[in-house]
């Protein structure tokens, strides 16, 4: 059965993690895997995530299973964080929201549906995006084109050629859209550029599918829904799948969530069912651990108002470091323009170097990023930032 099976290559993140473990160089660093780490290298655990733990394990009654949709509250949690408490689209009940396991999962489930209910649509991803954006998506069998994204001579979005190449988008085609934090640039779209893209997907037909893994990594947990509410209450139709790993830093919990918008409460109801019949062909129930956590947290006040500020820390933390790694780099005589750092959002940028570069950083000085020289600005610490931007200017 199993002979001809090819052996895959590693991916690539998964790959350096695995070199990265392996270096014996005491002075090695990680760029290269994205999650939050705090100024001694550690992925915490957030307090309020501790408490709530405390009080679950305290309150928690069972471990029946949660159904096949997750958790109500959970779903009624989730729909509030992104859309807002009162946002059109919840009042007219057109939201059908399934708790699932991870932005993965969520990712996975929505493009299952967008498969059954149009079969030979095409979805749009950013040039360049997520490594695991395509084979999520073209394992169900959509078919994949591509839209121009990030500038390389400007360090920002392309913003025309995005929109002249999302020009040719048809209706009943998806286009994939971060929704703040773009990963891997950490370029995002401004709140006009939103508005554009959300007239031509009126015009155009298409169905816009918001990946938002990172809110409240950019500006603020309100601010960086605003492309998600903006086109929830304009278009028709919209597919989000969100994450709760980074911003409550519960990455091994898997926790996160697909939101149809649809355009009456029957059709949301339609879909519903749909989703429900999909995770139950897949992984039949989602687990209620992280989801539960999460819930609590957003349903009491007290923790809630812990968790954004942990998660202000965490966002303001990653501001102060892109701004120290500039000032480093100028003042070590870098000969590139590294402005750029400053004006992008999230954990991650590219350093725009060559992959030739990049591999001297690895080789030279155990310093770890993927070829295309993305960096997780949460890597970087007052212990390791002199090294890395000595490094980083040696090879330039």
């Amino acid at each position: 059965m199993f002979e001809h099976l090819p052996q895959l290559p590693d991916d690539p993140i998964l790959g350096l993690m695995v070199a990265f473990h392996q270096d014996s160089n005491p002075n090695k660093i990680d760029l290269g895997v994205g999650v939050y780490k705090t100024e001694l290298g550690n992925t915490p655990v957030l307090e309020s995530v501790k408490q709530a733990e405390r009080d679950i394990l305290e309150l928690e009654q069972t471990k029946l299973y949660i159904g096949p949709a997750g958790a109500p509250e959970f779903t009624c949690a989730i729909q509030s964080l992104l859309l807002g408490d009162n946002h059109p689209a919840l009042t007219e009940n057109r939201v059908a929201t399934l708790q699932t396991p991870g932005g993965s999962g969520a990712l996975r489930v929505a493009a299952e549906l967008a498969k059954k209910g149009t079969p030979n649509a095409t979805i749009w991803v950013s040039d360049p995006t997520w490594g695991n954006h395509i084979p999520l998506l073209s394992d169900t069998g959509l078919q994949i084109k591509t839209y121009p994204y990030y500038d390389v001579a400007s360090h920002g979005v392309n913003f025309d050629g995005m929109m002249e190449t999302l020009n040719q988008a048809k209706t009943g085609d998806l286009v994939l859209l971060h929704g703040c934090c773009h990963n891997p640039s950490g370029a995002d779209l401004s709140q006009q550029q939103w508005q554009a893209v959300t007239q031509l997907a009126n015009e155009k037909g298409f169905t816009p599918f918001i990946d938002i893994a990172y809110q409240g990594f950019g500006e603020g947990i309100e601010e960086d829904a605003y492309g998600v509410r903006l086109m929830a209450e304009q278009l028709p139709e919209l597919l989000i799948a969100s994450s709760c790993s980074k911003n409550f830093g519960i990455y091994r919990e898997r926790v996160g969530s697909v939101l149809v918008i649809s355009k009456n409460a029957a059709q949301a109801q339609a879909c519903a069912s749909q989703l429900a019949r999909i995770v139950r062909g897949i992984y039949s129930m989602p687990p209620s651990h992280g989801a539960a956590v999460v819930t609590h947290i957003l349903q009491n006040d007290t923790l809630r108002q812990q968790w954004l500020g942990e998660l202000d820390t965490m966002r303001k933390r990653i501001f102060q470091l892109r701004g120290q790694l500039l000032e480093q780099l100028n003042a070590k005589g870098a000969s590139n323009d590294f402005s750029f750092i400053t004006q992008q959002s999230g954990m991650f940028s590219f350093l725009d170097i060559s992959p030739e570069q990049v591999q001297r950083l690895r080789d030279e000085f155990s310093i770890y990023m993927t070829s295309d020289s993305r960096i997780n600005v949460a890597g970087v610490n007052s212990h390791n930032i002199d090294y890395l931007s000595s490094a980083i200017v040696s090879v330039l």
